[in-house]
């Protein structure tokens, strides 16, 4: 029994229940818990980038042969491309035969909602302030070339052996900040719940169903399939990080598990330069679940404006998707937008009609955060075999110490 009170997925799973409760039955109190997730959240991502600083440098610079910096780059990206369009058209496919939008009554699903500031924020959508807003990536390429320059100098020691130091009290401190992660948990649900309420979801309920069936299944599926490939098993794997996905889904943002996800996937045997240049990478680039939503919710408006998208139009969302999914960031809300510059831009469904997303839309956020996690830890794992940067010896040597927490309890 004391083994399950010192267990911090028992406490994120009960913060999530309780908040979920407190948002149902006192929704202005819940409402009132917004602070609690989003300060969270924001304390977490002050780690974000200093992490992906210290993890690539200290990776590329320990690299013996830096060819396989471009090597593991190229791999990465063409990994993202060849599963986030398979995701994508899995979006569209599926709607297509379900027609989750076919029957829908407009007038019975709230329309509440700050629609223009999702369309604003659609129009100044762009490539240029994409990368020069985005810190993420340019953190990540910074490192890139500061690893790449140290690893070329005599004196690189003077700099890996105080930043090694440095690298060890940051997850230090990490580790005390995620111990807070039940209270920000506890804060995003009760606030999602608070504010929407579990009746919006009745009159898109069919359209919920059908992205966290589709969601699930590429999961099991598509991504256990990738997984297997190289024998190992996607059951264990997702045991393995069932704390950061109970935190994920508490406050509907990948970037709340982020570096703690990257210290995990270091720990059960991918090189530190994998890790460091695939995860910060994905995180911008390899959205599976943020396109499996969009191509779905795109097919789903059609259909409730009754409007017969032809083959060609079909292809011409796909296209248009593929470039615009790979703008939007694992945070809350961003989807929305990305979904609003995608409608603009294929000129063929009501932009407006984004308003009868607006109360269901975080409640399939965390699915679509959820999906991008998993997604991308396993994007670093198929890499990291592929590279032969992967030691089964210290996977085996996590999964089972997780499963042996798992069974104590």
């Amino acid at each position: 029994m004391r083994k399950l009170f010192t267990n911090l997925t028992f406490w994120v799973l009960l913060s999530i229940t309780a908040g979920a409760l407190l948002g149902h039955f006192a929704p202005a109190t819940g409402v009132a818990m917004q602070p609690l997730g989003k300060y969270f959240i924001d304390l977490v991502k002050l780690f974000i980038n200093p992490i992906i600083f210290l993890t690539i440098t200290l990776g590329i610079c320990g690299m013996n042969d830096l060819k396989k910096v471009g090597t593991v780059g190229g791999k990465a990206l063409l990994y993202f491309e060849v599963v986030t369009t398979f995701a994508l058209l899995i979006g569209i496919v599926v709607a297509w035969i379900i027609q989750p939008g076919a029957g829908v009554d407009t007038a019975s699903v709230s329309t509440s909602g700050d629609l223009g500031k999702i369309q604003s924020g659609a129009a100044a959508f762009s490539w240029w302030k994409f990368f020069k807003d985005n810190a993420t990536i340019q953190v990540l390429l910074f490192s890139i070339l500061f690893g790449i320059l140290l690893g070329r100098v005599s004196w690189r020691e003077k700099v890996t052996v105080p930043l090694t130091r440095i690298s060890k009290y940051v997850f230090k401190a990490l580790h005390i900040v995620m111990l807070f992660a039940p209270i920000g948990a506890f804060g995003g649900m009760a606030f999602t719940i608070g504010k929407y309420g579990i009746a919006t979801l009745m009159p898109l309920g069919k359209l919920m169903l059908t992205v966290y069936i589709t969601m699930g299944l590429f999961v099991f599926i598509v991504l256990g399939s990738i997984l297997r490939y190289y024998k190992i098993s996607l059951t264990r794997f997702l045991n393995y990080i069932k704390e950061e996905l109970l935190i994920v889904l508490g406050t509907s943002s990948s970037e709340a598990a982020l570096p703690s996800l990257m210290e995990k996937l270091e720990k059960m045997g991918c090189a530190k330069p994998v890790v460091g240049l695939v995860v910060p990478a994905g995180y911008s680039f390899n959205l599976d679940g943020t396109t499996i939503y969009l191509s779905m919710a795109v097919m789903f408006l059609a259909q409730v404006f009754n409007v017969e998208l032809t083959v060609g139009q079909i292809f011409t969302v796909i296209g248009v998707l593929m470039v615009t999914s790979k703008g939007a960031a694992g945070v809350t809300g961003s989807g929305f937008i990305v979904l609003a510059s995608t409608l603009s831009a294929i000129h063929v469904i009501p932009v407006e009609g984004l308003a009868l997303l607006l109360g269901v839309d975080r409640f399939m956020s965390e699915a679509r955060a959820i999906t991008n996690f998993i997604g991308n830890g396993v994007a670093t794992v198929w890499i990291a075999n592929n590279e032969k940067a992967f030691d089964r010896r210290r996977m085996e040597a996590a999964f089972s110490r997780e499963v042996y927490e798992y069974t104590e309890i």
